[in-house]
């Protein structure tokens, strides 16, 4: 979730426990005000057939290299899941992307004309890249719906309003994206009252209805139960090809839900790509097997 997004989720849980409209006043000086008034950046250029690009990343942290000449590609629609031991550089990773590190070396593309290291976080949240972290941070006060209805890609002049009507396009884009989290009977109930797997299909939901290109999902079955991993098994795979999905998990049965023996998986350790291949090949791999996957 970004920056601004969280602050302005803060500002409307406390309207809506006052119910007071004079707190709208404080937008207008606010860090999401001056987010409405960035320069709207180019449409990445995916004719080549690649959304992510990363060339020999490398990240120091006080002598230690937390990513060491790294590079990764990955396609348009592909679904690429990333696995390694604590450690390897995948949060770093994800880190470099958004924009919340800023690598010492190496370059990185958002198709094949946007640097990615030209950018601020709200400007590559604002092209169409959205990342979940492993733990939720949904607005608990808030029901489904609210959490939706903020999260949507808008003017944040004009969502400053907090009572804003809908259009019909807005409507129907939140129903849909109800649906595909399982949480269309739930839309009215209150965030915090959810299951934690519930609550991590609301999370990403509310990276869904922005519409993002690429989606950067850090251990999105953690803690969830068998049949709720399950289901986000078949949500992420509906998501392929409408969008770019990098997963980040260690539960290898939801890895190989996932890939259904035909995609790559990446292998990360102390910093770059240990392996690369498909799972079965990566799991034979002997050093893969001695840092990562045991005996």
């Amino acid at each position: 979730m970004t920056p601004d997004l969280m602050e302005e989720g803060a500002r409307r849980r406390e309207a809506y426990a006052s119910r007071s409209a004079e707190t709208r006043s404080t937008e207008s000086g606010g860090r999401s005000a001056g987010y409405g008034r960035i320069a709207k950046l180019g449409e990445p250029d995916f004719t080549q057939g690649v959304a992510l690009y990363l060339d020999d990343i490398t990240v120091s942290f006080d002598g230690f290299r937390a990513l060491n000449a790294l590079s990764l590609t990955v396609d348009v629609g592909e679904l690429r899941c990333i696995i390694g031991p604590n450690g390897a550089g995948k949060t770093t990773m994800m880190d470099c992307i958004t924009g919340k590190t800023r690598p010492d070396a190496g370059s990185a593309f958002f198709g094949s004309t946007i640097d990615l290291l030209r950018l601020k976080e709200a400007e590559i949240a604002q092209i169409g890249i959205g990342r979940k972290f492993q733990k939720p941070t949904v607005y608990e006060p808030l029901s489904v719906f609210e959490n939706l209805e903020l999260a949507l890609k808008a003017d944040r002049r004009v969502r400053a309003a907090l009572f804003h009507r809908l259009s019909g396009e807005q409507q129907d884009r939140i129903d849909e994206v109800l649906n595909l989290i399982h949480l269309k009977d739930e839309a009215q109930r209150e965030a915090g009252l959810l299951s934690h797997g519930q609550k991590q299909w609301l999370e990403i939901g509310m990276l869904l209805v922005q519409d993002p290109k690429l989606l950067l999902l850090d251990e999105p079955v953690a803690g969830m139960t068998d049949e709720e991993t399950e289901r986000t098994a078949e949500l992420f795979l509906s998501l392929e090809g409408r969008h770019s999905l990098v997963v980040v998990e260690h539960d290898m049965h939801f890895v190989d839900q996932l890939t259904q023996g035909r995609k790559k998986v990446t292998v990360l350790h102390e910093g770059g790509v240990l392996a690369e291949g498909l799972l079965s090949d990566v799991q034979n791999n002997e050093r893969v097997v001695e840092v990562y996957l045991g005996r």
